[in-house]
């Protein structure tokens, strides 16, 4: 479904990302996983051509994307719920998921995707007329993750879903997250610095370091692997 052949990216002079390569196909869950500043945000905002690559290719579904806008890149089926979560914290919850169909015309499917949402977490059903800027921050990360769903996503890029949540919030992100993937066929490239959450509900795993990809295998197989456990799962 997705794959990056030799991406480099720059933030000006500074080189991020290093030759990178990677693949995810249709129905997995990747997990992209490594040290704060190893270039993982920065990997998704290449492929959503946020921060375009200076050089290699981006394919989603056999179709080169690196010179699209982000917004014909959303067009095609993928969607990101960003670092931070970055909803519109003056508008209701509702508004905000309006907002993640926006380039959608199909305003009957739009309303039982609506309610879908509101389905997968009743908490924003209860609270579609507060602003988002009200919501805990659990409830934001609930909010961001549905947004991105109203645009009817075919690959979902997750940054740091589980940034600054307690640990009984991250487990039920993670179990919607699963949920989102089996019961919706929804190809998912998850970006995590937990890396022993991360590894546990995905098919495959990268670690990346400085940029580059050092390692790659199933994630079972990460999970078990002794240099992973000391250097990110704190064993």
């Amino acid at each position: 479904m997705l794959e990056l052949r030799n991406i480099n990216t720059f933030y000006g002079k500074i080189h991020i990302l290093h030759d990178l390569s990677l693949r995810v196909e249709q129905g997995e869950i990747i997990s992209l996983i490594g040290a704060n500043g190893a270039g993982k945000s920065t990997t998704l905002m290449s492929i959503c051509g946020i921060v375009p690559p200076r050089s290699g290719q981006i394919f989603f579904k056999g179709q080169p994307i690196e010179q699209l806008a982000p917004n014909k890149i959303v067009a095609l089926g993928i969607s990101q719920v960003p670092e931070g979560r970055h909803i519109f914290p003056a508008l209701s919850v509702a508004e905000n998921l309006e907002l993640g169909a926006f380039l959608r015309h199909d305003k009957g499917q739009i309303q039982q995707d609506l309610e879908h949402c509101y389905t997968l977490f009743p908490i924003l059903a209860e609270r579609r007329r507060q602003p988002g800027g009200n919501l805990s921050g659990g409830e934001q990360q609930m909010l961001a993750i549905s947004r991105a769903l109203m645009a009817r996503p075919q690959l979902l890029l997750l940054d740091e879903p589980s940034m600054g949540l307690a640990p009984l919030i991250t487990k039920q992100i993670f179990e919607i997250i699963r949920k989102i993937n089996q019961e919706e066929n929804t190809t998912i490239f998850l970006v995590e610095q937990n890396a022993n959450v991360a590894l546990k509900i995905a098919t495959r795993g990268y670690v990346l370091e400085n940029g580059r990809i050092i390692l790659h295998d199933k994630a079972e197989n990460l999970l078990n692997n002794k240099d992973i456990q000391k250097a990110y799962l704190g064993i």
